[in-house]
């Protein structure tokens, strides 16, 4: 009477992960777009919600007030993004970004949300280091 039972438990967790596996995990992740696959879209591409991701061009950032303008490339295409939202503290020129949002009729893309690309390796200041300094240290590694 138990071995159905354990045979049956044991499907359910197999199909469970094959669900999560094949299924479910690929509902569920967020994908972006780069410049050159956006325009590909052309007019289909207008006004509908997406994540855009590339290179904010070098000499493209402009802040007018609380307006947040700059290019966003992917070395083959370039679209310009304009936001009212704050941008991370470590944004700048020649770094990898997310934006979420959407093309604009004009040819703008409009982001409702920034994100920066950045480094995944951490290390706690060492002892009477400032985190200024390794901020600095970063960003000297990443203008190599």
């Amino acid at each position: 009477m138990q071995r159905p039972f354990l045979i049956l438990a044991i499907l359910m967790v197999l199909a469970g992960l094959a669900y999560l596996l094949w299924g479910g995990l690929e509902e569920n992740m967020v994908y972006f777009v780069t410049p050159s696959e956006l325009r590909v879209k052309g007019e289909g591409a207008v006004l509908v919600p997406v994540r855009l991701g590339g290179v904010v061009k070098p000499d493209s950032v402009r802040m007018n007030g609380a307006v947040l303008t700059f290019d966003l490339t992917d070395d083959i295409q370039t679209i310009g993004v304009t936001t009212t939202k704050a941008p991370p503290q470590m944004f700048q020129e020649g770094m990898g970004v997310v934006v979420e949002g959407s093309l604009q009729p004009g040819g703008r893309f409009l982001a409702e949300r920034l994100m920066i690309k950045h480094g995944n390796e951490y290390r706690p200041p060492a002892t009477g280091e400032m985190p200024q300094e390794i901020y600095k240290s970063l960003e000297r590694e990443s203008d190599r």
